[in-house]
Protein backbone atom coordinates (compact mmCIF):
# COMPACT_ATOMS: atom_id res chain seq x y z
CA UNK A 1 0.00 0.00 0.00
CA UNK A 2 2.70 2.31 0.67
CA UNK A 3 4.71 1.43 -2.56
CA UNK A 4 1.57 2.51 -4.55
CA UNK A 5 0.72 5.72 -2.17
CA UNK A 6 4.54 6.96 -3.39
CA UNK A 7 3.66 5.80 -7.10
CA UNK A 8 0.26 7.73 -7.04
CA UNK A 9 2.28 10.88 -5.40
CA UNK A 10 4.85 10.75 -8.40
CA UNK A 11 2.47 10.36 -10.79
CA UNK A 12 0.71 13.27 -9.56
CA UNK A 13 3.80 15.60 -9.20
CA UNK A 14 4.63 14.60 -12.89
CA UNK A 15 1.28 15.44 -14.20
CA UNK A 16 1.26 18.27 -12.92
CA UNK A 17 4.36 19.24 -14.23
CA UNK A 18 2.83 18.45 -17.53
CA UNK A 19 -0.31 20.64 -16.69
CA UNK A 20 1.09 23.74 -15.33
CA UNK A 21 4.87 23.95 -17.57
CA UNK A 22 7.27 24.43 -14.48
CA UNK A 23 6.22 24.95 -11.43
CA UNK A 24 5.43 22.23 -8.31
CA UNK A 25 5.46 21.57 -4.30
CA UNK A 26 8.65 18.82 -5.71
CA UNK A 27 10.58 22.00 -5.91
CA UNK A 28 12.86 19.37 -8.25
CA UNK A 29 11.89 20.88 -11.97
CA UNK A 30 13.49 23.51 -13.94
CA UNK A 31 12.20 27.18 -12.86
CA UNK A 32 11.48 30.04 -14.79
CA UNK A 33 12.94 31.90 -11.65
CA UNK A 34 15.80 31.63 -9.40
CA UNK A 35 14.50 30.83 -5.73
CA UNK A 36 15.59 34.84 -4.79
CA UNK A 37 12.95 35.39 -6.87
CA UNK A 38 10.42 33.46 -4.77
CA UNK A 39 8.10 35.59 -2.08
CA UNK A 40 6.45 34.66 1.66
CA UNK A 41 3.21 34.89 -1.10
CA UNK A 42 4.51 32.78 -3.30
CA UNK A 43 6.99 30.33 -1.63
CA UNK A 44 9.34 28.08 -3.37
CA UNK A 45 7.59 24.90 -1.91
CA UNK A 46 10.41 21.71 -1.51
CA UNK A 47 9.43 18.23 -0.73
CA UNK A 48 11.29 16.37 1.75
CA UNK A 49 11.00 12.67 2.15
CA UNK A 50 12.37 10.46 4.86
CA UNK A 51 11.50 6.88 6.87
CA UNK A 52 12.14 8.07 10.55
CA UNK A 53 8.96 8.99 12.45
CA UNK A 54 9.08 12.29 13.74
CA UNK A 55 9.93 11.36 17.52
CA UNK A 56 13.35 10.17 15.94
CA UNK A 57 16.47 12.44 16.62
CA UNK A 58 17.55 13.28 13.34
CA UNK A 59 13.61 13.74 12.27
CA UNK A 60 14.16 16.62 14.98
CA UNK A 61 17.09 17.87 13.68
CA UNK A 62 15.37 17.81 9.86
CA UNK A 63 12.80 19.57 11.48
CA UNK A 64 14.65 22.15 12.83
CA UNK A 65 16.57 22.96 9.53
CA UNK A 66 13.18 23.46 7.36
CA UNK A 67 12.02 26.04 10.35
CA UNK A 68 14.98 27.66 9.95
CA UNK A 69 15.31 27.90 6.62
CA UNK A 70 11.44 29.25 6.00
CA UNK A 71 13.02 31.82 9.20
CA UNK A 72 16.19 33.14 7.07
CA UNK A 73 14.30 33.19 3.55
CA UNK A 74 11.93 35.29 5.42
CA UNK A 75 9.07 32.41 4.24
CA UNK A 76 10.40 32.02 0.50
CA UNK A 77 11.86 28.74 0.89
CA UNK A 78 8.96 26.04 2.58
CA UNK A 79 10.52 23.01 3.13
CA UNK A 80 7.19 19.81 3.36
CA UNK A 81 8.12 17.01 5.32
CA UNK A 82 6.84 13.85 4.61
CA UNK A 83 8.42 10.95 7.56
CA UNK A 84 7.49 7.87 8.02
CA UNK A 85 8.34 6.63 5.16
CA UNK A 86 4.88 7.87 3.40
CA UNK A 87 6.16 8.61 -0.17
CA UNK A 88 8.55 4.68 -0.13
CA UNK A 89 11.58 3.65 0.93
CA UNK A 90 15.11 4.83 1.10
CA UNK A 91 15.89 3.77 -2.29
CA UNK A 92 12.53 4.88 -3.67
CA UNK A 93 13.77 8.57 -2.39
CA UNK A 94 17.04 8.64 -4.43
CA UNK A 95 15.25 6.72 -7.43
CA UNK A 96 12.50 10.10 -6.89
CA UNK A 97 15.27 12.54 -6.65
CA UNK A 98 17.08 11.38 -10.22
CA UNK A 99 13.58 11.19 -11.60
CA UNK A 100 12.87 15.05 -10.24
CA UNK A 101 9.52 14.09 -8.15
CA UNK A 102 10.89 15.28 -5.08
CA UNK A 103 12.91 17.78 -4.11
CA UNK A 104 14.84 16.41 -1.03
CA UNK A 105 15.36 13.25 1.39
CA UNK A 106 17.71 11.80 4.06
CA UNK A 107 19.31 8.22 3.58
CA UNK A 108 22.17 5.97 5.35
CA UNK A 109 25.64 7.14 3.16
CA UNK A 110 26.24 4.16 1.38
CA UNK A 111 22.82 4.00 -0.23
CA UNK A 112 24.16 6.71 -2.52
CA UNK A 113 27.15 4.42 -4.07
CA UNK A 114 24.45 3.44 -6.29
CA UNK A 115 25.25 6.99 -7.55
CA UNK A 116 28.85 7.72 -6.47
CA UNK A 117 30.97 4.96 -5.77
CA UNK A 118 32.86 6.53 -2.64
CA UNK A 119 29.90 6.79 -0.52
CA UNK A 120 30.37 3.02 -0.37
CA UNK A 121 33.28 3.73 2.28
CA UNK A 122 31.43 5.11 4.90
CA UNK A 123 29.43 0.96 4.84
CA UNK A 124 32.71 -0.15 5.74
CA UNK A 125 33.69 -1.54 9.25
CA UNK A 126 36.35 0.37 11.48
CA UNK A 127 36.71 3.18 8.94
CA UNK A 128 36.81 5.81 12.01
CA UNK A 129 38.32 5.29 15.09
CA UNK A 130 36.39 6.01 17.22
CA UNK A 131 33.42 9.01 17.75
CA UNK A 132 36.04 12.02 18.24
CA UNK A 133 37.65 10.59 14.58
CA UNK A 134 34.23 10.55 13.10
CA UNK A 135 33.44 14.22 13.75
CA UNK A 136 36.71 15.02 12.91
CA UNK A 137 36.39 13.89 9.69
CA UNK A 138 32.87 14.31 8.98
CA UNK A 139 32.77 18.16 10.23
CA UNK A 140 36.27 18.96 7.79
CA UNK A 141 36.28 21.12 4.93
CA UNK A 142 37.36 18.08 2.87
CA UNK A 143 34.20 16.17 3.49
CA UNK A 144 31.89 19.55 2.88
CA UNK A 145 33.80 20.04 -0.38
CA UNK A 146 33.17 16.70 -1.26
CA UNK A 147 29.64 16.74 -0.37
CA UNK A 148 28.76 19.57 -2.70
CA UNK A 149 31.09 18.17 -5.61
CA UNK A 150 27.64 15.45 -6.98
CA UNK A 151 25.96 17.49 -8.95
CA UNK A 152 26.36 15.48 -12.08
CA UNK A 153 25.18 12.60 -9.99
CA UNK A 154 22.17 14.21 -9.56
CA UNK A 155 22.35 14.80 -6.27
CA UNK A 156 24.54 17.14 -3.43
CA UNK A 157 24.77 16.65 0.21
CA UNK A 158 23.77 19.25 2.38
CA UNK A 159 25.38 17.70 5.34
CA UNK A 160 25.01 14.78 7.87
CA UNK A 161 23.69 13.19 11.27
CA UNK A 162 25.60 10.78 13.56
CA UNK A 163 23.91 7.56 13.76
CA UNK A 164 26.47 6.38 16.18
CA UNK A 165 28.31 2.68 16.47
CA UNK A 166 26.84 0.01 15.54
CA UNK A 167 27.48 -3.04 17.32
CA UNK A 168 26.15 -6.71 17.25
CA UNK A 169 23.59 -8.37 19.93
CA UNK A 170 22.51 -11.27 19.98
CA UNK A 171 19.61 -14.01 22.08
CA UNK A 172 21.87 -14.84 24.32
CA UNK A 173 25.44 -15.13 23.12
CA UNK A 174 28.14 -12.34 23.66
CA UNK A 175 30.48 -11.65 20.58
CA UNK A 176 33.96 -10.72 22.00
CA UNK A 177 36.01 -12.27 18.43
CA UNK A 178 34.88 -12.97 15.26
CA UNK A 179 34.98 -16.87 16.18
CA UNK A 180 31.97 -16.01 18.11
CA UNK A 181 29.49 -15.26 14.80
CA UNK A 182 30.28 -18.20 13.19
CA UNK A 183 27.27 -20.31 12.64
CA UNK A 184 25.02 -17.34 13.78
CA UNK A 185 22.10 -15.38 11.47
CA UNK A 186 22.97 -11.85 11.50
CA UNK A 187 20.52 -9.54 10.46
CA UNK A 188 22.38 -6.77 8.54
CA UNK A 189 21.01 -4.01 6.18
CA UNK A 190 20.35 -4.48 2.79
CA UNK A 191 23.96 -2.89 1.54
CA UNK A 192 26.86 -4.83 -0.49
CA UNK A 193 29.19 -3.60 2.18
CA UNK A 194 27.49 -4.80 5.69
CA UNK A 195 26.60 -8.44 3.94
CA UNK A 196 30.10 -8.78 3.16
CA UNK A 197 31.34 -7.32 6.15
CA UNK A 198 29.61 -10.23 7.87
CA UNK A 199 30.74 -12.93 5.65
CA UNK A 200 34.53 -11.74 6.07
CA UNK A 201 34.03 -12.29 9.77
CA UNK A 202 32.26 -15.99 9.62
CA UNK A 203 28.69 -15.21 10.16
CA UNK A 204 25.66 -15.70 8.13
CA UNK A 205 24.39 -12.29 6.54
CA UNK A 206 20.57 -12.21 6.65
CA UNK A 207 19.49 -8.32 4.98
CA UNK A 208 16.14 -6.95 5.81
CA UNK A 209 14.12 -4.14 6.66
CA UNK A 210 14.64 -3.15 10.01
CA UNK A 211 10.76 -3.06 10.38
CA UNK A 212 10.98 -6.84 10.14
CA UNK A 213 13.79 -7.70 12.74
CA UNK A 214 11.92 -8.08 15.61
CA UNK A 215 9.28 -10.54 14.31
CA UNK A 216 12.20 -12.28 12.65
CA UNK A 217 14.48 -12.24 16.39
CA UNK A 218 11.51 -13.73 18.11
CA UNK A 219 10.48 -16.81 15.42
CA UNK A 220 14.65 -17.34 14.89
CA UNK A 221 14.93 -16.46 11.68
CA UNK A 222 18.10 -14.61 12.80
CA UNK A 223 20.02 -14.81 15.76
CA UNK A 224 21.03 -11.72 16.07
CA UNK A 225 21.28 -8.08 14.91
CA UNK A 226 23.95 -5.31 14.49
CA UNK A 227 23.01 -1.86 14.97
CA UNK A 228 23.35 1.22 17.86
CA UNK A 229 22.20 1.24 21.11
CA UNK A 230 18.22 2.87 20.22
CA UNK A 231 17.08 -0.75 18.27
CA UNK A 232 17.61 -1.69 22.00
CA UNK A 233 15.30 0.68 23.52
CA UNK A 234 13.13 2.20 21.29
CA UNK A 235 12.85 -0.87 18.81
CA UNK A 236 12.19 -3.31 21.08
CA UNK A 237 14.75 -5.72 20.59
CA UNK A 238 16.01 -5.66 23.67
CA UNK A 239 13.30 -7.61 24.71
CA UNK A 240 14.50 -10.54 22.89
CA UNK A 241 18.31 -10.04 22.69
CA UNK A 242 19.68 -9.88 25.86
CA UNK A 243 23.55 -9.26 25.36
CA UNK A 244 24.53 -6.00 23.11
CA UNK A 245 28.62 -6.47 22.24
CA UNK A 246 30.15 -3.27 21.86
CA UNK A 247 32.38 -3.50 18.93
CA UNK A 248 31.43 -0.48 17.33
CA UNK A 249 32.58 -2.47 13.72
CA UNK A 250 30.74 0.91 11.98
CA UNK A 251 30.09 4.41 12.15
CA UNK A 252 27.35 5.14 9.38
CA UNK A 253 26.63 8.68 8.79
CA UNK A 254 22.76 9.54 7.45
CA UNK A 255 23.17 12.25 4.39
CA UNK A 256 20.85 15.08 4.18
CA UNK A 257 20.96 15.19 0.25
CA UNK A 258 19.18 17.81 -2.50
CA UNK A 259 18.02 16.91 -5.62
CA UNK A 260 20.74 18.48 -8.37
CA UNK A 261 17.79 20.12 -10.54
CA UNK A 262 16.83 21.89 -7.73
CA UNK A 263 20.67 23.20 -6.22
CA UNK A 264 21.19 24.67 -9.65
CA UNK A 265 17.71 27.05 -9.03
CA UNK A 266 19.14 28.13 -5.75
CA UNK A 267 20.54 31.49 -5.65
CA UNK A 268 24.18 31.52 -3.67
CA UNK A 269 22.33 33.35 -0.93
CA UNK A 270 19.86 31.39 -0.86
CA UNK A 271 22.78 28.15 -0.56
CA UNK A 272 24.50 29.54 1.91
CA UNK A 273 21.06 30.19 4.02
CA UNK A 274 20.82 26.08 3.72
CA UNK A 275 24.20 24.94 4.10
CA UNK A 276 24.05 27.25 7.29
CA UNK A 277 20.81 25.94 8.97
CA UNK A 278 21.71 22.49 7.51
CA UNK A 279 25.06 22.64 9.45
CA UNK A 280 23.05 23.78 12.43
CA UNK A 281 20.91 20.91 12.55
CA UNK A 282 23.96 18.66 12.37
CA UNK A 283 25.15 20.18 15.90
CA UNK A 284 21.61 20.21 17.88
CA UNK A 285 21.39 16.91 16.87
CA UNK A 286 24.72 15.54 18.13
CA UNK A 287 23.45 16.64 21.45
CA UNK A 288 19.95 15.00 20.74
CA UNK A 289 22.38 11.98 19.81
CA UNK A 290 24.04 11.68 22.83
CA UNK A 291 21.32 11.82 25.54
CA UNK A 292 19.30 9.55 23.31
CA UNK A 293 22.27 6.80 23.23
CA UNK A 294 22.52 7.22 26.97
CA UNK A 295 18.80 6.93 27.52
CA UNK A 296 18.94 3.94 25.48
CA UNK A 297 21.45 2.01 27.65
CA UNK A 298 19.98 2.76 31.12
CA UNK A 299 16.57 1.44 29.17
CA UNK A 300 18.04 -1.69 27.77
CA UNK A 301 19.83 -2.31 31.10
CA UNK A 302 16.62 -2.03 32.70
CA UNK A 303 15.10 -4.82 30.37
CA UNK A 304 17.75 -7.10 31.41
CA UNK A 305 20.40 -6.36 28.65
CA UNK A 306 24.03 -7.21 29.25
CA UNK A 307 26.40 -4.80 27.73
CA UNK A 308 29.52 -6.65 26.96
CA UNK A 309 32.35 -4.61 26.44
CA UNK A 310 35.70 -6.65 27.19
CA UNK A 311 35.81 -6.94 22.86
CA UNK A 312 38.67 -7.66 21.16
CA UNK A 313 38.71 -4.72 18.34
CA UNK A 314 41.57 -5.71 17.13
CA UNK A 315 40.25 -9.12 16.26
CA UNK A 316 37.77 -7.59 14.11
CA UNK A 317 39.81 -4.52 12.59
CA UNK A 318 42.04 -7.44 11.46
CA UNK A 319 39.00 -9.91 10.14
CA UNK A 320 37.90 -7.24 7.79
CA UNK A 321 41.41 -5.06 6.74
CA UNK A 322 41.45 -7.17 3.73
CA UNK A 323 37.57 -6.61 2.76
CA UNK A 324 38.81 -2.91 3.05
CA UNK A 325 41.25 -3.13 0.80
CA UNK A 326 39.43 -5.23 -1.57
CA UNK A 327 37.07 -2.01 -1.86
CA UNK A 328 39.93 0.71 -2.15
CA UNK A 329 40.94 -1.40 -5.17
CA UNK A 330 37.70 -1.84 -7.02
CA UNK A 331 36.62 1.41 -6.36
CA UNK A 332 38.57 4.34 -6.98
CA UNK A 333 36.07 6.49 -5.45
CA UNK A 334 36.44 4.69 -2.01
CA UNK A 335 40.60 4.63 -2.38
CA UNK A 336 40.15 8.64 -2.83
CA UNK A 337 38.10 8.36 0.15
CA UNK A 338 40.44 6.71 2.59
CA UNK A 339 43.16 8.33 1.23
CA UNK A 340 41.13 11.80 1.89
CA UNK A 341 40.14 10.68 5.35
CA UNK A 342 44.04 9.99 6.18
CA UNK A 343 44.87 12.85 5.18
CA UNK A 344 42.61 14.78 7.18
CA UNK A 345 43.65 13.29 10.55
CA UNK A 346 47.71 14.25 9.44
CA UNK A 347 45.83 17.89 9.54
CA UNK A 348 44.70 17.69 12.76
Amino acid sequence: MRKITALMFSFVLLLSLMLTGCKSTSGSTNYAESSAEYTAENPLVLTLAHSLSEAHTVSVAIQQFADEVTEKTDGRIVIKIYPNGQLGSENEFLEQIQAGVIGMTKVAAPGLATYNEAYNTFGLPYVFDDEEDFYNVMDSDEIRDFFLSTEEDGFVALTYFTSGSRSFYTKDKAIRTPDDLKGLKIRVQDMKSQTDMLTALGGTPVAMSISDVYTALTTGIIDGSENNETALSIGKHGEVCKVYSVDQHAMIPDIMVMSAKVWKNISEEDREIILECAQNATEAHKVMWEESISQAVIDAQAMGVEFVYDVDKEAFREATADLVEEYREEYSGVSDMLDMIDQVREEK
